[in-house]
């Protein structure tokens, strides 16, 4: 393993470089062989972990990092996704967990972009593939024997899970042509249809739901169902096999996610609201839920937890200020790394700012001394997705050269229930952008920011609503980063991937052609020529979700004003998992900003 250890290295850069590690996730019948990420080398990759023994070993090893891996069942495979260069598209290999060769764990299945996968007891996988020429499809694959396709739709699905015995497969898709909002269908191996469960019939489609996983018993046919019935995401009990629902109301205002424990007795339950998680466990009766027991964590984020066969829980846990770990119930640390270890930050402020859709939340990080200060708004991808008290490096950094960081989760952001999560509909970009701005103002008339040297900056959507921002809010902002975004949003969508097209159309009611007005009212080159402020830009070649050749199209026409802008065009996809090239990425806009903004403080030591 690669460490740094210089002292002259400054704390933002040592809080990329720190080694660390995932959360371990653990073979079901083989509970000491665990598989968990790591950027030990300096590029995030799997690393497999014989718990019994203590033996880690590095199982993948590939310029431009690996993270999507699995084990089967009986912890004697790890399989992983191989794409070329972060493109997204590529095969499942798989090697054995003890070492040795890669091969192709679904041979005569072409390459595409993933689309689920589940791993059967008896060497059996479901393998969902999406493709823009054939959509989403799924095929059941044995020892031996060429795949069996079993599923086919334009739209997009995957797969959910595959019960304990391996004769129920549980499929996410949206054939009902809303991308945002999922149905399910349970099916044998076979293709042939068990049962369905759809929130969104009747003609309404602002319900989804989502698989949790099978229980974990043979013979049970039970499956935890994320939904949302009443506003927000709960669990619930489905039985396909006999139609029954058990509802699990457990009374918490925001979104609750659950998994089983190993024996199948109790839930485990990861609660988020207003951007910090807790823990509960909850034992399940004959009539529903019994009365949950806290499951003490730190004020903070979890960001991933499992129950293990000993009843105890281990979790991925952080906030603002304290790096993550990977903590146990039990009081131990689970994995800690050796060599460096990662600076802390300041805490996180919450504000709560009126805007034209209701209160939006807001997290703010001051850096020490009086304001008003240059401030750096950092926004989200996604968009269904939110900041949280949760360690960030990006942020850290700039708290450490003397700026605010405000982070907003606007309209279309969850963890704020459903009606705030698909409010962004046919406005799409404008109505962030609404929020964002109460929140700048708010920055601004409080003495927090100072007006003359505010930062828009965010990557993928964040990216996007940067560059729309700065066109549409000329004068609002003093600067713009914007990385892996939308620029182009009529060319991002010919040339994304074909799940991101359905995402699109159900956004914005269309395609570019059946709703040219609306693509054009959400695309930042639209208003490009309005841009006041310079402008940097980092993009991946080879990125499937944002398209190299949209982006291109926003910079000649910065080009050809010959507005002040830089870009940076880095070999990989849609962001790096190399450590080296993301301190390069955020050393770069730093710099940019220090060129560009008056009167900044000194660059920390």
């Amino acid at each position: 393993m690669t460490t740094h250890t210089d002292d002259a290295m400054p704390d933002w850069e040592k809080r990329f470089r720190a080694p660390r590690v995932g959360l371990p996730e653990w073979a079901e019948d083989a509970p000491d062989r665990s598989l968990f990420v790591s950027n030990a080398t300096g590029t995030f990759e799997l690393y497999a972990w014989d718990r019994a023994t203590g033996i880690q070993r590095q199982a993948t090893d590939r310029p431009n990092g690996t993270t999507d891996g699995v084990l089967t069942p009986d912890g004697e495979w790890i399989w992983w996704f191989s794409d070329t260069d972060g493109d997204e598209f590529g095969v499942w290999m798989r090697q054995p967990f003890g070492g040795g060769p890669d091969e192709p764990a679904a041979p005569g299945l072409e390459p595409s972009y993933p689309a689920g996968l589940a791993l059967g007891r008896d060497g059996s996988a479901v393998v969902g593939r999406s493709t823009d020429e054939e959509g989403s499809t799924l095929h059941v694959v044995r020892p031996g024997a060429e795949p069996v396709e079993i599923y086919r739709h334009q739209e997009s699905a995957g797969v959910g899970d595959l019960s304990h015995d391996g004769d129920l497969i549980a499929v996410e898709h949206t054939e009902h042509g809303d991308a945002m909002h999922s149905a399910l269908r349970v099916v044998r191996t076979d293709g042939g249809t068990v049962a369905e469960l759809d929130d969104s019939e009747g003609g309404t489609k602002e319900l989804g739901l989502t698989v949790l996983g099978f229980a974990p018993a043979a013979g049970d046919s039970r499956l935890l169902v994320g939904h949302q019935r009443r506003g927000r995401w709960e669990p619930m009990v489905w039985d396909p096999l006999t139609g029954t629902t058990t509802d699990l109301d457990l009374g918490l205002p925001g979104d609750v996610s659950a998994e089983w424990y190993p024996d199948g007795s109790a839930l485990l339950v990861v609660h988020s609201h207003q951007a910090r998680s807790e823990m509960w466990r909850c034992a399940l009766t004959p009539d529903g839920l019994g009365t949950p027991e806290r499951v003490e964590t730190p004020k903070g984020s979890v960001s991933g937890a499992t129950a293990r066969p000993d009843g105890s829980v281990e979790y991925l846990w952080s906030s603002a200020a304290e790096p993550p770990q990977v903590r146990s119930t039990t009081g131990a640390v689970v994995l800690d790394p050796p060599g460096m270890k990662a600076p802390g930050s300041v805490p996180v402020e919450d504000a709560w700012v009126e805007s034209p859709g209701g209160r939006v939340h807001a997290l703010v990080q001051r850096p020490a001394g009086e304001g008003p200060f240059p401030t750096v708004f950092d926004v989200h991808g996604g968009p269904t997705w939110h900041d949280s008290d949760a360690f960030a490096g990006q942020p850290a950094a700039w708290v450490d050269h003397g700026f605010a960081v405000v982070r907003v989760n606007y309209r279309g952001s969850t963890g704020y229930g459903r009606a705030w999560t698909d409010a962004l509909k046919h406005r799409v970009g404008l109505i962030e952008l609404e929020d964002i701005a109460a929140v700048r103002d708010w920055a601004v008339e409080t003495g927090l920011a100072d007006p003359e040297r505010l930062v828009l900056a965010g990557g993928s959507w964040g990216g996007y609503l940067t560059l729309l921002g700065l066109g549409t809010q000329p004068e609002k902002w003093a600067l713009g980063l914007a990385a892996v975004p939308v620029a182009d949003y009529v060319t991002a969508y010919h040339d994304e991937m074909e799940a991101l097209k359905s995402m699109d159309r159900t956004l914005l009611g269309g395609t570019p052609e059946e709703v040219p007005e609306r693509y054009a009212a959400s695309s930042p080159l639209t208003y490009v020529d309005d841009v006041r402020a310079p402008v940097y830009v980092s993009a991946g070649v080879n990125d499937p979700r944002c398209p190299i050749r949209q982006v291109e199209n926003y910079v000649e026409r910065l080009e050809a004003r010959s507005h002040p802008h830089e870009v940076y065009r880095y070999d990989a996809g849609h962001g790096s998992l190399v450590v080296e090239e993301r301190i390069k990425q955020l050393r770069l806009e730093i710099e940019f900003a220090q060129r560009h903004l008056p009167g900044l403080p000194s660059a920390p030591a």
